[in-house]
């Protein structure tokens, strides 16, 4: 028997689909399997923990966020939450509130986050400092408890952790080290994004191997039957499969349906792009197929919105969506092309269920779009934002500010960009950049060194060869950008914590 275990602090409003997946193709090759969502638990766990009586001396800001723990939490799996932006931002605030104070000193969680403030996940030993002592992680009275009603009288033998975010990490060792010392004969296994991008672009994963028997890097399925002695391929057109998890129990107003149609990115060009830097081949799952899996997992999940997980949703899968709509809201990322220069598609996508697309313009900049190898041109970027707004499709821009191609006058024409297409913008990401970290190789035209002080860092310093460094991007961002009248509406519009996973319900119309 496999566990496979999904480890806080990830966004609790959908069940993780790489671990669904997993648990289907074992299933289908007669691998009996069990999955734990620890994230969605543990966090319930603490809420629980923080909602108890005050204690005295409180501030009114603490006590009235334990006292509304329950209440929060139904406006969040509430449709007229959604409705109401100012009470789900301060709902979210509460719900973070309860969360810090159900934690402990040396480590905190929220709802999207973890910070503890001696160990940091970028540097492996402090990871394995996390699976020596994992009696000082804040959900150690949890998930100790959870993994023994699981391994106990389940005849579970290996237990594998997936492990995509950074807030994930010094978790994942705690609960990893509690089943190295309670369970000695039990195998480990890590895999999942994180692990992934740390074994396609760290130095050393040695030390991490004291921690977990073994680390799989990219699709696990191939790996995974290896270890349970069923060599070979996986069995093809395998959809996932959430049966197992709780669905009725996650924070949106009804069940998230994660579907990935796609590993990879079909586009592939883009300069310092993590994708390139990993090698992830371009793996399509094909149209038809995808389709029948929606049409399958919608009859038993009962989605309200199907969330596409692809890097970019392909223009023939967009095309199969608007021939055979899944007759359930979608949203997902989306590449800049022709397709979405052209009114008539844009209504089909939107006949078709469209209800948000998330955009990698990055730049208002044309000469920076084609230094970056974005192949999109800025004039595309402007039809397509006009024609979604008209056909009633939100969209969450995603803006990459002191990229090694940008100037201060570059980043002004995004500014521009922006500020006259805000009308046609509902949510707005906008970041500075990171250098991806690829051991070995040194960017052309670019001095660099280390960002983080950690043996796992994923990004590196560089010196900006055009003198617009993250000192000066982060002055314009704050002193201007971000200032800006029009931009600040759309800023203030993204949801706290869950950003673009629940953007799409105050889309819905």
């Amino acid at each position: 028997m496999i566990l496979f275990v999904h480890p806080p602090v990830a966004k609790p409003c959908e069940p993780p689909a790489g671990i669904a997946l997993l648990s289907s193709v074992l299933k289908a090759a007669d691998v009996p399997v069990r999955v734990l969502d620890a994230n969605l638990e543990g966090i319930s766990f603490l809420f629980e923990k923080g909602a108890e009586p005050v204690c005295p001396g409180e501030d009114p800001w603490t006590r009235r966020a334990r006292r509304l723990v329950r209440k929060n939490l139904a406006l969040l799996k509430s449709p007229d939450g959604y409705r109401k932006p100012a009470e789900y931002r301060r709902a979210v605030s509460d719900l973070n509130r309860v969360l810090e104070i159900a934690s402990s000193p040396e480590a905190q969680a929220e709802l999207a986050n973890y910070r503890d403030k001696e160990l940091s996940p970028l540097r492996s030993r402090d990871l394995l400092r996390a699976a020596a002592e994992p009696e000082r992680n804040p959900f150690y009275s949890f998930f100790s408890r959870r993994l023994d009603r699981e391994i106990n009288g389940n005849g579970i033998r290996l237990v594998g952790f997936s492990l995509n975010y950074l807030t994930q990490a010094l978790t994942a060792f705690a609960m990893a080290g509690y089943v190295r010392r309670r369970y000695p004969g039990i195998g480990v296994v890590f895999g999942g994004g994180l692990v992934t991008s740390w074994m396609r672009r760290s130095r050393d994963l040695g030390p991490l191997r004291a921690v977990a028997d073994s680390l799989i890097a990219g699709p696990g399925e191939k790996a995974m039957l290896r270890l349970c002695g069923k060599p070979g391929q996986p069995p093809a057109g395998t959809a996932p499969d959430y049966s197992e998890f709780p669905l009725g129990d996650y924070f949106a107003p009804g069940r998230i349906l994660p579907y990935s149609a796609s590993r990879g990115c079909y586009w592939m060009k883009c300069s310092f792009c993590p994708e390139n830097a990993e090698g992830q081949p371009y793996q399509p799952v094909p149209d038809e197929n995808v389709l029948e899996d929606l049409s399958r997992a919608a009859a038993r999940v009962n989605p309200v919105l199907i969330h596409f997980l692809d890097n970019a949703v392909r223009p023939s899968l967009f095309q199969a969506l608007i021939r055979r709509p899944p007759g359930i809201p979608w949203y997902g990322f989306a590449r800049i092309t022709d397709h979405l220069g052209k009114r008539d598609f844009c209504r089909g996508l939107r006949e078709s269920g469209c209800r948000m697309l998330q955009l990698g313009i990055e730049s208002g900049d044309q000469r920076v779009l084609d230094e970056l190898g974005k192949g999109m041109e800025i004039r595309t970027a402007s039809l397509a934002l006009n024609n979604l707004k008209e056909a009633g499709i939100a969209t969450y821009v995603y803006l990459l500010f002191g990229t090694p191609a940008e100037t201060e006058e570059s980043a002004r024409r995004t500014f521009s960009f922006v500020a006259e297409h805000s009308e046609s913008i509902d949510f707005i990401n906008a970041a500075v950049f990171n250098l991806p970290f690829t051991p070995g190789e040194q960017p052309e035209h670019l001095t660099t060194m280390d960002f983080y002080d950690g043996d796992l860092s994923l990004y590196r310093n560089f010196v900006h060869p055009r003198g617009w460094d993250r000192k000066s991007v982060r002055r314009f961002l704050e002193k201007e950008f971000f200032r800006h009248h029009d931009v600040r509406q759309i800023i203030l519009r993204d949801p706290p914590s869950f950003t673009s996973n629940h953007a799409p319900f105050f889309a819905v119309s």
